[in-house]
This record gives C-alpha cells, structure tokens and sequence, in this order.
C-alpha cells in the first residue's frame, strides 16, 4: 500500500458537469468547506485555459478511505466543467489523439479546435448572462 501511495498522485477521479460556469466555483467551496477534505492543489485551466482551449477546474484533494482495519487519507482528482466545456473536451481527444496525421493537418486541426475551445467559452459567458437574469 505504501509504494502505491508514494507512486500513484491519485487513487481515484471524478469528473462533475455543470450546466454554469458560477456552479463550478460554487460546488467548490462548498467540497472544500468539508471537515474532512484536505486541498493539495488546485489547476484552474477556466482562468487560464491551456494553450489548446482546454477549460475545467481540476482539485487534487485529500479524502479519508476507509479500509477494514484503518482509515487512510488519499488523493483524488476531481474535474469540474460545464456542459459545453465537457462537450469540447470529449470531442478534441477523439478527433486528435486517434489517427497518424501531417503536421500540417495537425496545425490546422489544432487552430479550428482552438477556434470551437473559444466559441464553446463564449457561449458559456452567454448562457451564465441569461440565467443571472433570472
């Protein structure tokens, strides 16, 4: 158990999908208010997204595991996005990661994916306008 633990950053993860941006910051805190959850690191690709659009609030925690004799703190991963984050991302890795292309298409692939990371957040943007409307 102990080289799993001095091996392995995370023994489990959760991806949430929420239907606004405001949800994920939302459900975040409130997560990180429990007494038993401990925040290691915290990747906010949202505010900084990755150089290829990438967007999700990624929480690397600490939780308690219970095991038959003891209990354990250990690491989790949970990933946070909207909708149309989620949409994108799923989307991006099949179309990229599955085949042998040119660099050329590689490039242009990666400029139009970037292109729909941008429309996918500024539709985020408007989605969260209308519903504070409300």
């Amino acid at each position: 158990m102990e080289a799993i633990e001095e091996n392995i950053n995370d023994i489990a993860g959760v991806r949430v999908i929420c239907s606004f941006c405001e949800d994920i910051y939302m459900l975040a805190n409130c997560l990180l208010k429990q007494d038993d959850i401990t925040l290691i690191e915290i990747k906010d690709y949202i505010k900084k997204p990755k150089p290829n659009g990438y967007r999700s609030l990624h929480l690397i925690i600490s939780v308690p595991i219970f095991l038959k004799d003891e209990k354990r703190d250990m690491k989790v991963e949970v990933q946070l996005r909207t909708i149309a984050m989620d949409f994108w991302a799923s989307l991006e890795h099949k179309i990229r990661y599955k085949k042998n292309l040119s660099e050329d298409l590689q490039k242009e692939l990666a400029e139009e994916l970037l292109y729909c990371a941008n429309q996918s957040a500024e539709l985020d943007m408007k989605m969260q306008k209308i519903r504070n409307k409300i």
